[in-house]
């Protein structure tokens, strides 16, 4: 069974070591320190700045993969056409169970982040600078770094600095949750998708990007384009920091240049000679097998190519002894446990994909897998986030990979080997906030209120889906798609307001009398069938 990764994992670096630069010498680059490996750094104006970042084809390093130098100017040409001062986010959010690789900056290089963000900030004129964290080392970490560069959010200093602390939650690290955090409320998506570059903190445009991202951008600040792209490959130059974990005999951090095989990486860290499969991304990431092991190289396009993902940076294999049906069923139960509880398509998608999985594994033939693709199919594109989207890449990923073991469980008696555990998770399939009490809890506590909608009053109007989309997503013909719903408590009002406004009369609120049980009692409703486009979408 594979234990939780540590904070900080072993660290090794193939070639000349840029992010890491300093490992060797301390467990924790100071400032003083940091400047003795890294040197000063130049303020910069911000079309210098966004040029470089386009110069090196700098992406974010958080999964999506944004384009840097994009970002940067829209933030600019909203604060200067609102006439406001734009803020600066890190986002060092880093939940997934098979993710070390911005905890590992963080802790050891905290000063290289802040290079960059602060950056950033001087080019913008931003005025407000905050680092989103989730672990206790991460906070001790960067608070002592603000503390080293005398940054503090007193209201007299001239850039506000601060360190936000959210729970450890898969959904925590989206960048709207990351802002509603910031602005005081629970750290989950609004149910609303909005750009951070027009509308982030406090309503104000914000820079939010990873933590490597900012890190890769200071040395690239150091060093100018020509030489940053003297490493890695031509059209991806630079390093990437990896997460390799999974069925390794020594999990770790790597920084390597783009550009090196994949399987040598895998080496490094002991995997197997020939794994059964390597999950890409982590696990929002997708499965390639051995064959194309051979041919990936690390670089986004290369991994894209393959049917890969480089996404996080986590890297997983899986050795041939084990059930890959089985290793991802116990992922695709936790990331089920994820959700925020606020979208029908994930809340009550993701656990339906699971227990699909759950239903191949245990003979339930080709109904089974039809009914696990359609409920993947159907999750996407249709959540406040992109944790449906991205947990129903990985499910289909899985079909897609491993034919073999599917084609045994869904037409015969199953593979015949055991599940391992080799994929991390955190213990107990959870992993606990560290943030005892205090608003966030209250807000995030047990439902204390059901809504229910009456199918002979409902008419498609829409109006509840615009008001209260943590509860009612819309189907294609135009109605709730759930009967009845847990109200989270932070939208309770929301919810009062939906009933009263509800044009045909159709919703009710009800006390839920069994708040305190875990069970979840949503139902799914089938179309009402009647044609109707749908509203409010």
């Amino acid at each position: 069974m594979n234990e939780a990764l540590p904070d900080v994992p072993e660290v090794r670096v193939v070639g000349l070591p840029q992010l890491t630069s300093g490992f060797d010498l301390v467990e924790r680059l100071d400032l003083p320190m940091h400047l003795k490996v890294h040197g000063p750094l130049e303020p910069m104006g911000g079309e210098q700045l966004a040029k470089l970042a386009e110069n090196i084809n700098l992406k974010g390093r958080g999964g999506a993969g944004f384009p840097f130098h994009k970002k940067l100017r829209s933030v600019a040409e909203a604060a200067i056409k609102r006439g406001v001062r734009p803020v600066v986010v890190v986002n060092g959010s880093e939940d997934e169970p098979a993710c070390r690789k911005d905890t590992v900056m963080i802790n050891r290089a905290p000063h290289l982040i802040l290079d960059g963000a602060l950056l950033c900030a001087e080019a913008l004129g931003a005025r407000t600078l905050v680092v989103a964290v989730t672990r206790e080392s991460t906070q001790r970490s960067m608070e002592a770094a603000l503390a080293e560069r005398g940054l503090s959010n007193s209201r007299r200093s001239a850039l506000r600095a601060f360190v936000q602390r959210n729970p450890v939650r898969m959904v925590t690290g989206a960048a709207a949750s990351v802002i509603r955090s910031i602005d005081g409320g629970p750290a989950i998506p609004p149910g609303r998708k909005v750009s951070a570059s027009q509308n982030g903190v406090g309503g104000a445009p914000t820079l939010l990007s990873n933590a490597e991202t900012f890190a890769q951008l200071a040395i690239a600040a150091r060093i100018g384009p020509e030489r940053y792209g003297n490493t890695g490959l031509y059209d991806e130059p630079g390093t990437v920091m990896l997460t390799v974990s999974g069925a390794v005999a020594r999990p770790m951090v790597i920084e390597v240049p783009t550009g090196v095989p994949l399987r040598y990486v895998l080496q490094l860290a002991g995997a197997p000679p020939v794994p059964q499969g390597v999950l890409t991304g982590g696990y929002h990431g997708k499965w390639i097998d051995a064959a194309t092991v051979n041919e990936a190289i690390v670089s986004r396009n290369s991994l894209d190519a393959v049917g890969g993902a480089l996404g996080a940076g986590a890297i997983l294999p899986i050795t041939q002894e084990t059930c890959p049906l089985g290793e991802s069923l116990r992922v695709a139960q936790w990331l089920a446990e994820e959700s925020a509880g606020q979208c029908g398509p994930c809340y009550l998608g993701l656990p339906a994909a699971a227990r699909g999985m759950e239903d191949i594994l245990n003979g339930g033939g080709p109904a089974a897998l039809e009914a696990l693709k359609q409920v993947a199919k159907n999750v996407k594109r249709r959540g406040a986030c992109s944790h449906p989207d991205g947990s129903a890449m990985f499910l289909e990923s899985t079909i897609k990979a491993f034919t073999d073991d599917l084609a045994a469980h869904v037409l015969g008696n199953g593979c015949g080997r055991p599940v391992e555990g080799v994929l991390p998770l955190f213990e107990g399939g959870r992993a606990p906030s560290g943030i005892p009490g205090g608003a966030e809890a209250e807000e995030n506590g047990p439902s204390r209120q059901k809504i229910y909608v009456d199918w002979t009053l409902c008419r498609g109007h829409g109006l509840c889906a615009d008001i209260l989309p943590e509860v009612f997503q819309l189907g294609a013909d135009g109605f709730p798609t759930v009967a009845q719903a847990k109200v989270p408590r932070y939208a309770e009002a929301k919810a009062l307001r939906a009933v009263r406004r509800c044009p045909a009369l159709a919703l009710r609120i009800e006390e839920d009398t069994r708040a305190g049980d875990s069970s979840r009692n949503n139902l799914p409703v089938l179309s009402q069938g009647r044609g109707r486009r749908a509203l409010g979408r």
